[in-house]
């Protein structure tokens, strides 16, 4: 359960981070700070849940039908690495075309969705899909309103919706871990 614990406590920080680095202009700073306190409380809520689990599992008890061995092998790695050049790449022509700031975070939402769509064959977990196609969605429409008056926009959508995508679909993995820890 560890090891799974351990992806589920990434994607959960790197929620926040999406939420934390995106709610500012144009939403209403009010609205801003508010995600980003939620993202943050929302964050140690699913630490603390996750850890709670892991206790009352004990060392033997593992989260059903996750894969035995490890998680982060060769084809993980894989995935990560053609992750790490997808992004750097992909800012790095975005900016030479002269796109948009703003069309980096929706590129890195696009990104990090294909990265878990990829997971969900390495990792034969079908649950992965889900926040998968939320961010591959959110990062593809982040891309096309690039192109329009909407612009400003794009941070919000690619960047504070997908961070709220990752976290719902974190707490969706750490709830069915603890629900899975329950004595009977």
């Amino acid at each position: 359960m560890l090891q799974r614990m351990s992806g589920v406590f990434i994607g959960a920080f790197f929620g926040t981070v999406f939420v934390v680095a995106n709610a500012h202009d144009p939403l209403n700073p009010t609205i801003g700070n508010a995600l980003r306190v939620l993202a943050v409380l929302t964050f140690g809520g699913l630490l603390a849940l996750a850890l709670r689990a892991g206790r009352r599992s004990g060392p033997a008890v593992g989260v059903p039908g996750a894969p035995r061995g490890s998680w982060y092998g060769g084809k993980f790695g894989f995935v990560v690495a053609a992750e790490v050049v997808l992004l750097i790449g992909g800012n790095l022509a975005l900016r030479g075309a002269g796109a948009p700031a703003e069309t980096a975070v929706a590129w890195i939402a696009l990104i990090v969705g294909l990265h878990f769509l990829a997971l969900t064959a390495v990792w034969k977990q079908r649950s992965i899909a889900v926040p998968g196609t939320a961010l591959t969605a959110l990062g593809l429409t982040g891309l096309g309103m690039a192109a329009t008056s909407a612009v400003a926009w794009v941070p919000f959508v690619s960047g504070v919706l997908s961070g709220v995508a990752l976290l719902g679909g974190c707490a969706y993995a750490i709830a069915h871990a603890y629900r899975a820890t329950a004595r009977p």
